[in-house]
């Protein structure tokens, strides 16, 4: 098997399980607080939200960082320090003895993050560049089959074996994913003379700065878009259905269906970008999605909502590999963790932003501005990128 092929295996175990266990410890630290002896509601909610949002934006700031000792070091150290770093420090949050102290294990979490910056650099760098889109965009179904399961197990484990057993489990799943990484992954990395550049000799290097930057735009305003009806779907699902007893199935069902349409179409389209150009898909993809999130607004019952959801993940999946794709076309080798790095910054910062955005629009306005609003960004992305990204790769491609 080519050494591409094995590392892609092995990197996408890894993000899956890195992604489960992300995703299944969010639904479970209300309760969790609640065990931790935090009985006001209104205190619960705010400890909730910061021990969520605190890892994405601490994350932020240390991506690019860890981007940057990758292209210091090399990739597989990366994934090593990661994977077993958020296996100690998830395993300890079954120990915390309060509230508080879960918080700051949430806030070194997002300090020793990095798994999947450093599995999409080394994919990035290691892959023949005829089979990027494809490994790229296989590579990115990990993260979302992951937060597909997540909660589910995580829900599962708490009811059933208790809660504390899900912060036990999930860094005993990340310490086989360290393990695995020790044992298959092989990395050819020759470090390169400009490993000590600055932020700026970095940002000096990039060849291509206006797209660079309308790449960063556009993953940033992709996860405000992906995130920002995060807060509201469920309560979107009380309103359409007349059946108030299955509200969860039906807002977990919705949850799901773009997940599943982004792990069927994932790596089709990264073969299809491979072929035709992936400014091409990009642009297509991003059309497509902002008209998805209107009629979105309009659905009068849950199931007209889950099939434009559907839809939103087929186009999410032409959209999250795009963006990784271009990166690895326009960035020397040398530098490529850096400018991963501060892409997943901008990445984390938009799930942050979404997650606010849906909240503070829905309370203002209402639920259906959300799909308004967030449509019209998509939009006004895809106009910047027919004119930055699509005519530009035309031009050179002519």
């Amino acid at each position: 098997m080519k050494m591409w092929k094995r590392n892609l295996i092995v990197c996408w175990f890894g993000m899956f399980v890195s992604s489960i266990g992300m995703s299944q410890i969010a639904p479970v630290l209300p309760l969790y607080i609640r065990h931790l002896g935090i009985n006001n509601s209104a205190l619960i909610a705010q400890l909730s939200g910061l021990a969520f949002g605190i890892t994405y934006i601490i994350s932020a700031v240390f991506s690019p960082i860890w981007g940057h000792v990758a292209d210091k070091i090399g990739r597989k150290p990366m994934l090593l320090r990661s994977s077993l770093g958020m296996a100690i420090v998830i395993g300890c949050m079954g120990f915390a003895p309060n509230a508080y102290v879960l918080v700051g294990l949430r806030l070194l979490e997002g300090v020793i993050t990095g798994f999947g910056t450093a599995c999409t650099t080394l994919i990035a760098t290691q892959t023949e560049k005829e089979h990027a889109g494809e490994a790229l965009s296989t590579l990115s179904t990990a993260s979302i089959a992951g937060s597909l399961l997540g909660p589910i197990i995580g829900g599962y484990i708490s009811e059933y074996f208790g809660i504390k057993n899900v912060f036990f489990i999930t860094g005993g799943l990340l310490f086989v994913a360290f393990i695995t990484v020790s044992l298959f992954v092989k990395e050819a990395f020759t470090p390169s003379d400009k490993k000590s550049l600055s932020m700026k000799g970095v940002w000096e290097s990039v060849p291509e700065k206006t797209l660079t930057i309308t790449i960063l735009i556009t993953f940033f305003i992709l996860t405000v878009a992906l995130y920002s009806v995060e807060p509201i779907i469920t309560v979107y699902i009380s309103q359409l259905s007349k059946n108030s007893s299955h509200i969860a199935l039906l807002a977990g069902i919705a949850f799901s269906a773009s997940g599943l349409a982004n792990i069927i179409a994932a790596p089709r389209l990264g073969k299809l970008s491979d072929r035709i150009g992936v400014h091409k898909v990009m642009l297509i993809a991003l059309i497509v999605a902002g008209i998805d999130f209107i009629p979105q607004a309009f659905v009068t019952n849950p199931w007209q909502l889950m099939g434009l959801r559907f839809i939103l993940g087929l186009t999410s999946a032409g959209l999250i590999p795009s963006v990784n794709i271009l990166i690895k076309k326009i960035t020397p080798s040398e530098i490529t963790g850096r400018v991963f790095g501060i892409n997943m910054s901008a990445g984390y910062l938009g799930v942050f932003g979404g997650a606010v955005l849906g909240g503070q629009v829905a309370a203002w306005f209402g639920i259906r501005y959300v799909f308004f609003i967030t449509g019209a960004l998509l939009l006004i992305n895809a106009i910047l990128v027919y004119f930055k990204v699509y005519k530009r790769m035309n031009t050179s491609i002519g």
